[in-house]
């Protein structure tokens, strides 16, 4: 499994990791911003009269309402990205990374708007009755290419073929595993729940709601996304206005940074500029799944006659996930300092790293420069390899330990909660052999999930930085709540990751539907749901590392497919505006593109 993830993560660096897909995103976003006059700006308050139904017309054709249209696909983003995403970026790239987060946002609205219009202009009504509708739908009927003799070529099957293909693996690796793993994983840590026990609940739940179909769907995330948002909202104020003397300095934190770069600062090593920016649009664009695809599968099933009208609605996701709830983690996070303190916590073997030596220190200006060169690639510094030796839970090589970009201490070492003795072997700076799972059955991994003993995995701890969730879970108890803030974020991540699942198997309902028709989508429900109970308690990540490829598979095609696509935008959104002066003539200033 090792081996296979390697090479997954060798193909990801040349697609969805790369620069230059970071820079056809942002790009895609910024061309049709400028091409459209800025409709984000200009047709937002049009987005809210829609929303609530005033464009609606008795007789439109469709599953939800627009409401309801609005909630599920904000469900689908608003979830482990808004919390963890956030947390990441700035534990990577520092202050500065949220303005970035926020300017990705901003041109998101604009390609949100435009897939969901073009997507619903092409939607179908599916031999169950049903509207099945996304990018699949359009990229069929529009991106066939027509020779010079008249013959048409069916690029557009294939095209779409590929779109829904890489749809139903990414309902598994964006929607669905890794959203019950940090699930379980946050209510053991908080509640000391088994994950298993988690799992099962929740994949019953699970069940319980996707057989219902997108009308089941609906209901539920128009109901949970509100709760969900108004519960975060409390606990992030709460942290922002309990450390109110450090709000102006976070805010002047994030544009200041924004040339010079985020400095060292606690336990925190500095990230250049380059870097910030890198980390935020990524992060940004991971949140609100702009121009990936997804949401326009949600926003098919909406009852509008217009499909310029669905796509201002749609225009909301990106504002309402990024610009809103990533705001409000970023500033918990800034106010409440945490994201430069270190943190005691279990060490994370991804996050890893041996060095050669003991002389590393975070206290200078020179011991800081040195190891930040280090951990941004800049100047590497001796790896340890060889073996590693413990004696009663403590490191007794002459080695350094880095983690989470930060420099270690209070390191302890345990197996079955009792101190290690023995040896580790260390290849290159990395830690080999630590996790028995793979020699061991399912059912094995079951009963050690529920004991907690990890099946004897090797565990480190210590004092270090703390990134993704733990680190905004940390950020919610430094306020008036006090330790109880750690359970809105935990009870946070169960609504906003549940829903994620929710939406995103209905996402890969619709491209079943449309690979091999409406009869094989009980057995995609099945497969979702069993998949969703084992993830709570097995290794993931190569599951993250498909899912970045499969984001990407659907993103680069939808993108491409938009771009070729872009006058019949701009003709579709005039006439949007001529039916609507139509219908309210007495109202002024009406856009007429």
């Amino acid at each position: 499994m090792q081996k296979i993830n390697e090479l997954l993560l060798m193909i990801d660096s040349y697609i969805g990791s790369h620069p230059w897909f970071v820079f056809l995103l942002l790009g895609s976003g910024i061309f049709f911003t400028v091409y459209l006059k800025f409709p984000q700006l200009r047709y937002f308050k049009y987005a809210l009269r829609i929303v609530r139904g005033k464009f609606d017309r008795e007789g439109d054709v469709g599953d939800t309402s627009h409401f309801q249209a609005l909630t599920t696909a904000l469900s689908g983003t608003v979830g482990t990205g808004n919390i963890a995403g956030v947390a990441l970026a700035v534990h990577l790239g520092g202050p500065a990374a949220l303005f970035w987060m926020l300017v990705t946002a901003m041109f998101g609205m604009t390609t949100k708007f435009v897939e969901v219009t073009l997507s619903h202009k092409y939607r179908e009504k599916v031999e169950d009755g049903s509207i099945a509708g996304g990018p699949m739908y359009y990229m069929r009927k529009r991106l066939n290419i027509a020779t010079k003799s008249g013959k048409v070529i069916n690029t557009g099957k294939w095209i779409a073929g590929i779109f829904a293909a890489a749809t139903v693996l990414s309902s598994f690796g964006t929607g669905s595993l890794p959203q019950i793993n940090s699930i379980s994983n946050s209510l053991f840590a908080t509640f000391d729940i088994p994950h298993p026990v988690t799992g099962l609940v929740l994949a019953i739940l699970l069940g319980f709601v996707i057989i219902g179909g997108i009308k089941r769907i609906a209901k539920v995330t128009s109901r949970l996304v509100p709760a969900m948002a108004i519960l975060y909202f409390i606990g992030a104020i709460a942290v922002i206005f309990y450390n109110y003397e450090n709000i102006i300095p976070s805010i002047v934190s994030i544009f200041a940074d924004l040339i010079t770069g985020s400095a060292a600062t606690g336990g925190f090593l500095g990230a250049t500029i380059a870097f910030a920016f890198n980390r935020g649009v990524n992060r940004g664009l991971f949140s609100n799944e702009a121009g990936q695809g997804s949401a326009p599968i949600a926003h098919a099933a909406a009852r509008a006659h217009e499909p310029v009208s669905e796509g201002l609605v749609a225009l909301l996701e990106p504002f309402i996930d990024t610009i809103i709830i990533c705001t409000l983690t970023g500033l918990t996070l800034l106010a409440s300092g945490v994201w430069s303190e270190k943190q005691d916590n279990r060490f994370q073997m991804a996050d890893m790293q041996v060095l050669a030596g003991t002389h590393y220190e975070d206290v200078s200006e020179t011991g800081r420069l040195q190891l930040a060169h280090h951990i941004n690639g800049e100047k590497t510094l001796e790896l340890f390899s060889g073996e590693m030796a413990v004696e009663q839970g403590e490191i007794t090589s002459p080695v350094t330990l880095i983690h989470a970009r930060s420099l270690a201490e209070e390191v302890a070492v345990t197996r079955s909660k009792k101190p290690y003795s023995g040896t580790i072997q260390v290849t290159n700076g990395i830690i080999q052999l630590l996790d028995e799972k793979a020699d061991v059955s399912l059912w094995e991994q079951i009963k050690g999930s529920f004991n907690g003993n990890g099946n004897n995995t090797l565990i480190f701890q210590g004092r270090s930085l703390v990134h993704s969730a733990p680190l905004t879970t940390i950020a919610f108890t430094k306020s008036w709540f006090g330790n109880w803030g750690k359970y809105i974020v935990s009870i946070g991540l169960l609504l906003f990751a549940f829903s994620t699942a929710i939406s995103w198997s209905y996402y890969g309902d619709r491209a079943m539907t449309y690979l091999w028709g409406s009869k094989t989508v009980i057995w995609y429900h099945l497969v979702y749901v069993i998949a969703f109970f084992v993830a709570s308690f097995v290794d993931t990540t190569i599951i993250w590392t498909l899912s970045g490829i499969t984001i990407a598979l659907m993103t680069i095609p939808n993108l491409f497919g938009l771009l070729i696509l872009h006058k019949e935008m701009k003709s579709e959104v005039k006439l949007f505006w001529v039916e609507y002066k139509n219908r309210f003539p007495d109202e002024k200033n009406v856009p007429k593109d």
